[in-house]
């Protein structure tokens, strides 16, 4: 297993760092799959994530000016294994302005991500700093837990407000109560509420707009066809999951849209030319 990969690029590696700062609020570990096109940051939905996973896309060719991997065989060509985002993240952080970045699996004291920075300089020493990851490597026998999740048979797709303005909204309904109803209809309306014995707040979003698949995207094409546009599907969720979401999210989405399986699961999903972000919140009853 070898994996070695170059940013010389600075755009890349402050939107590879974001990305990585993104996952880390949304998750304590997950794990990385190395491919030769793509990265994987998975987590599955175990019980013990709350049921909550995800499932994060990245095309090396977007952000690697050089890029090598040999997986655990040429029949497996892959690498798996667990991280923790925020110890990524920190280590990025601390080479933003480099001159080029190297990531390399390593074995140190146990296998690592090695993160070496060369860093500009004035003289004609050159600096280079080195932060090592502890990782650990996934067994083969357990890949099948990290594949990519099923698209949900959702009752309705709806793009979501901006990103900022429901932040707004989750952060204030958090301090009512720790579930919110989210319900949308095929005719582009959102309600965010939620309600307890002492109150009941509704937030109401309209003409959001429902992506194209949302008229044929259930695998019978017939659930949402013969659905009245008007009528509401909802989940009640756990607010922290959703305020979760939300507060990390800094991939600066061109689309982020929103499926729900009616009272079973909210399917949240960020797309960035080059990223994409699936996140999968359970109901609660």
């Amino acid at each position: 297993m070898k994996f070695r990969g170059k940013i010389i690029d600075v755009a890349c590696l402050n939107h590879f760092t974001r990305v990585i700062t993104t996952i880390s609020k949304l998750t304590k570990m997950c794990v990385l799959r190395l491919t030769p096109d793509n990265l994987f940051f998975v987590l599955s939905g175990k019980v013990a994530n709350g049921g909550v996973s995800m499932w994060c896309e990245l095309s090396q060719a977007n952000f690697f000016d050089e890029y090598q991997m040999e997986g655990v065989s040429s029949e497996d060509n892959e690498i798996c294994l667990e991280v923790t985002p925020e110890n990524l993240s920190r280590a990025l952080k601390t080479v933003q302005n480099a001159k080029a970045v190297k990531v390399k699996l390593t074995k140190k004291h146990c296998p690592c991500l090695t993160i070496a920075a060369e860093l500009p300089t004035l003289s004609s020493v050159s600096r280079v700093v080195t932060h090592d990851v502890p990782v650990d490597v996934i067994p083969r026998r357990l890949w099948h837990e990290f594949k990519e999740p099923n698209m949900p048979d959702f009752d309705v797709s709806i793009y979501l407000p901006p990103l900022k303005t429901m932040k707004n909204i989750v952060d204030r309904m958090k301090n009512l109560s720790n579930f919110l109803v989210i319900e949308a209809n095929l005719n582009g309306e959102m309600n965010l509420k939620i309600e307890t014995d002492l109150v009941s707040v509704t937030t109401h979003f309209k003409d959001l707009g429902n992506p194209p698949w949302g008229d044929d995207a259930s695998q019978d094409g017939g659930a949402s066809q013969s659905r009245d546009p008007e009528a509401m599907v909802e989940a009640r969720v756990d607010i922290r999951r959703l305020q979760q979401f939300l507060m990390g999210q800094q991939v600066n989405p061109s689309k982020a849209m929103c499926n729900i399986v009616h009272q079973r699961v909210v399917h949240l999903i960020l797309l960035h030319e080059d990223v994409s972000l699936q996140y999968f919140i359970p109901a609660v009853a």
